[in-house]
């Protein structure tokens, strides 16, 4: 996938894979986990780290028999700190407080 500075909105706008930025942006995590703590199937996790590995929004390394996921430290993860800042700060009860249903 060609990561176009446009596209890239898209890639992290997806409301799962807005998720799994979240839970990687606390820990890194395995698929299994990742998949436990949102409830969500093994086959959209999988698909959604699959976009998110392409544009290097995580990174993925081996231990053992485990892979292991982890948000991109460097850009990532102070992206979604001014993300969350600025929707604490300046979306109060409006489009960045209201949830999209599944």
């Amino acid at each position: 996938m060609k990561c176009l500075s446009y596209n890239f909105f898209s890639v992290i706008g997806n409301q799962l894979r807005w998720k799994i930025i979240k839970k990687l942006y606390k820990s890194d995590m395995t698929v299994s986990e990742i998949c436990v703590s949102l409830e969500e199937e093994q086959s959209k996790v999988s698909h959604s780290l699959k976009v998110l590995l392409d544009c290097n929004v995580v990174f993925s390394r081996r231990d053992g028999k485990n892979v292991i996921y982890s948000l991109n430290k460097k850009t990532i993860k102070p992206l979604v700190k001014i993300v969350n800042q600025h929707t604490k700060d300046f979306c109060k009860n409006k489009c960045c407080k209201k949830e999209v249903k599944k």
